[in-house]
């Protein structure tokens, strides 16, 4: 299994929250798991920063934000370079997509969840 260093970008330490079990689903399949949130907190071994980080090789970036907070992290994704952005349900975003295409990067409209546990990720 190829493993995907991942940004869950919306990322909560709600239990309640998908975000969260986005988190701990791609940490059991044995992905890097990098999270950005509102608030500095932790899930399980990963830590979820306040501030949008640079961090490296980031193969997928997955949304937990509607597209009414989406447009602050634009640039900060895109300049990631990932290679795809998965738009979990709520947070589908034509206009960022689009961005997300003319730079090479493939958008997604799917669920993080689902895409694990039918070994699409």
């Amino acid at each position: 299994m190829t493993t995907k260093k991942t940004l869950v970008l919306g990322a909560s330490d709600n239990p309640s929250r998908y975000s969260n079990l986005a988190i701990q689903r791609l940490r059991k399949y044995g992905h890097p798991v990098v999270a950005v949130g509102r608030k500095y907190s932790q899930v399980d071994d990963v830590v979820i920063e306040k501030e949008k980080q640079a961090f490296e090789n980031v193969d997928t970036v997955t949304l937990y934000l509607n597209p009414a907070h989406q447009q602050e992290y634009y640039d900060y994704i895109l300049s990631l370079n990932p290679k795809r952005i998965i738009f979990n349900p709520g947070a589908e975003n034509e206009e960022l997509a689009e961005l997300a295409k003319q730079k090479g990067i493939e958008p997604i409209e799917a669920c993080t969840l689902v895409m694990l546990s039918t070994s699409q990720y």
